[in-house]
């Protein structure tokens, strides 16, 4: 084996140690990420590769945005590297005795990588860094919206709580309206008219005149109903406000991340064979291939899995035997995808022939009775090994052939 050369990674700097053996410590110190310390680096690495005639084995731990500056000088140098997930390093490098400091990690990370077996990260398509990067601000996004939905919906039962049950809290219309009459006393300071004629003007939606009319009629009699907690010059109404303006900025963003991630992924494979399975839409589908990545890094479905955190955890000892979970060590956003796409699958099964979905029916009836949770994740067990299939294979989906195949 060449020399190894292990960083452990910290804010804006590294400390690394350089092994020619597995007790045979050449070189140890610090690097600034910064420009001049990466040019010392790849002196370092050149020099190294110089003497040995072959690259060093390079090895650090991931550390969130810490590592990425380490990761880009790799990549855009072409130098094979092993990033370790933390659980990964943290099990490989246990001992009996805890002595952790940056220098002692460095070297125990050098130590170990002539003993364990490491894969070398595969370089990825910067598609997929800049799609992972959009999935995560989609999720950050509707997590802020979660936030604000509590705050407006507070702020309602003070003010207009009728509104609530008129609308559908989620629909554009409703925040528009909100936005317009926080409180009753702003709708009856208006005709039938007027109010029909802003509600065509709130939704972009194809709605009649008729329509708005009856929408305006029944405003009015939520206004002429409701008993507010506060009164029209209560200032929290202005909050209120500022709530639903806000909200629908966010909601337009949201609307904007999944537009861009559609127009990069629509000329790609993987995109127009989720889109060929019954119950996966556009924004499913982007968000699917943004948290998997490449899916050919995978050698197989089970490797998908792990990643995914569904594969089994199984605990036995002597008479002592835990109920087998998922290990839940994986992604937990594409977690959270797939869980929430096999609950739309069994939603849409009236539209389309559905294996996964029939799957689901016969776990949940004698003699398995499974419970909902349960049959749920064995439907995306089933689907992370049916499209790694299709992917792998540039296969678009087939039901009848699913079928057979089950």
């Amino acid at each position: 084996m060449p020399y190894v050369l292990a960083f452990d990674v910290s804010m804006g700097k590294s400390y690394f140690a350089i092994y020619a053996s597995q007790k045979s410590c050449l070189s140890e110190g610090e690097i600034h990420h910064q420009r001049l310390g990466f040019e010392k680096l790849y002196e370092m690495i050149v020099d190294m590769t110089n003497e040995t005639e072959e690259l060093p084995a390079i090895v650090f731990e991931a550390t969130g945005v810490y590592s990425t500056q380490l990761e880009r000088f790799m990549n855009d140098h072409g130098f094979p590297y092993t990033l370790l997930n933390p659980l990964e390093s943290k099990l490989q490098m246990a001992g009996m005795r805890i002595h952790k400091t940056d220098k002692s990690d460095a070297h125990q990370l050098a130590r170990t990588h002539f003993t364990a077996e490491r894969r070398v990260k595969a370089p990825q398509d910067s598609y997929f860094e800049e799609m992972r990067a959009l999935s995560r601000y989609y999720a950050e996004l509707e997590e802020d919206l979660a936030i604000l939905r509590n705050r407006i919906h507070a702020m309602v039962q003070l003010s207009f709580p009728e509104l609530e049950v008129l609308y559908k809290t989620k629909s554009e219309l409703y925040y528009q309206l909100l936005c317009q009459y926080p409180h009753p006393s702003f709708v009856l300071a208006h005709s039938k008219t007027v109010l029909r004629n802003r509600i065509l003007k709130s939704t972009d939606q194809n709605m009649s005149g008729r329509k708005a009319e009856e929408r305006a009629y029944d405003l009015m009699e939520a206004a002429n109903t409701c008993y507010p907690a506060i009164s029209e010059t209560d200032p929290r109404l202005d909050q209120l406000r500022d709530y639903t303006k806000r909200y629908l900025e966010l909601v337009h963003q949201k609307e904007a991340v999944i537009k861009k991630m559609v127009n990069l992924s629509e000329e790609r494979n993987e995109y127009g064979i989720l889109t060929s399975i019954p119950g996966i839409g556009e924004i499913t589908a982007v968000r699917l291939i943004a948290e998997i990545g490449d899916i050919k890094r995978f050698d197989n479905h089970k490797q998908l899995n792990a990643y995914a955190g569904i594969d089994i955890r199984r605990f036995e000892s002597g008479t002592l035997f835990y109920k087998d979970k998922i290990n839940k060590r994986g992604n937990k956003e594409l977690r959270k995808i797939l869980y929430n796409m096999v609950q739309n699958m069994i939603k849409m099964r009236r539209f389309g022939g559905n294996h996964f979905v029939e799957y689901y029916d016969k776990l949940k009836t004698q003699p398995y009775n499974k419970r909902h949770k349960v049959a749920s994740i064995a439907c995306v067990n089933k689907f992370l090994k049916v499209a790694f299939h299709l992917i792998s294979h540039n296969l678009t989906y087939n039901y009848e052939i699913a079928v057979t195949h089950s």
